[in-house]
């Protein structure tokens, strides 16, 4: 095994050889010498391995507002890295190059557990971020590199599609402190067409963290012209995250831009956008973003009670306003989060 490699967690031998990956809902068969669907874990000798440890295809200090997570330590930066590879095949990705990178592998250089929290340390950065590709598919290095952050008061953050199953997911996320999770449509057909998996696991996952104490959770939406974008799409995804998870977890509705195989498509307006978060709004979600579009003001925090300004927001500069210990300073109402 090279240094990137290590014997992998979630899995079991099957006969001539074969395992199978327990890591997320796909279980894939794997015989020798092949990998799985994610391209990172592959069957040596009869033994499941990972080739995504000790390794990253690119870091940076990163505003967390980037992730994007609004409502955990906003202000702050964390320290950003992610591997190669992904459980999930989307047409629509934005970071394909790195997820779903064929025969073209980007190269990636070796790190340490010490490197990457002592460079966090340094540059000043209240955590860690698992990013860029899925983390999930990195779960082992994810484990090794939070618990180190961890216990040098360091905190952890995941930016992950939900797309993971039980055993693997309480194991990985043991020590991260918040999540953003990519809800990409609350519909079965779009999970299957555009992304070649399925939504429910996703839908476990976030009914999950929401039931963990220690674990901040915020959603992504990437709305996609004529894909996602209907009322009743967007009436349903809203009125599930508002009703089942909780109408103060913030919802972040990001806009499209062509990309990968759905070059044709259009980029979202900003109208339609505004029309999400009206949605959003009726059904009583108290905090909506706009993202990846130039908006005003659809990145500031505002008091749900009070309608005060808390929080401005411009190209990932942060001015804290009027909160203080997560109360508005108007009117005391309780904003969740951590501040």
């Amino acid at each position: 095994m090279s240094e990137y490699t290590q014997i992998a967690k979630w899995w079991h031998s099957e006969a001539n050889k074969s395992v199978i990956c327990t890591l997320c809902p796909r279980n894939c068969k794997i015989s020798v010498g092949s990998h799985g669907f994610c391209s990172t874990r592959f069957n040596s000798a009869g033994k499941l391995v990972t080739s995504s440890y000790n390794c990253a295809s690119g870091v940076a200090v990163d505003p967390v507002e980037k992730k994007p997570l609004y409502h955990f330590l906003p202000g702050s930066t964390v320290f950003s890295f992610g591997t190669i590879g992904c459980n999930l095949s989307c047409e629509f990705c934005q970071n394909w190059t790195l997820s779903q990178p064929g025969k073209s592998i980007p190269a990636q250089q070796k790190i340490t557990p010490q490197q990457i929290i002592d460079t966090a340390i340094n540059s000043g950065c209240s955590g860690i971020a698992y990013t860029y590709n899925e983390p999930t598919i990195f779960g082992e290095w994810v484990i090794t590199v939070s618990q180190l952050a961890r216990e040098h008061g360091l905190k952890n953050v995941m930016v992950s599609n939900g797309y993971i199953n039980r055993d693997a997911r309480i194991a990985i996320y043991q020590y991260i402190d918040a999540v953003n999770i990519d809800l990409k449509a609350f519909s079965s057909e779009f999970y299957r067409k555009l992304t070649h998996s399925q939504l429910a696991p996703v839908l476990e996952t976030l009914s999950w963290i929401v039931n963990q104490p220690d674990i901040w959770l915020e959603i992504t939406n990437l709305i996609i012209p004529d894909e996602n974008d209907s009322e009743q799409d967007l009436f349903q995804l809203t009125k599930y995250i508002a009703e089942e998870l909780g109408n103060e977890i913030p919802l972040h509705f990001s806009a499209f831009h062509p990309t990968h195989k759905m070059l044709r498509h259009q980029s979202t307006s900003l109208s339609i956008l505004k029309k999400a978060k009206t949605i959003a709004e009726g059904n009583g979600i108290k905090y909506v973003y706009l993202g990846n579009i130039f908006s005003d003001s659809g990145q500031n925090t505002v008091c749900p009670r009070c309608k005060e300004e808390l929080i401005l927001r411009k190209s990932y500069s942060t001015k804290i306003k009027m909160i203080k210990n997560g109360h508005c300073l108007n009117c005391n109402e309780s904003i969740q989060g951590v501040f």
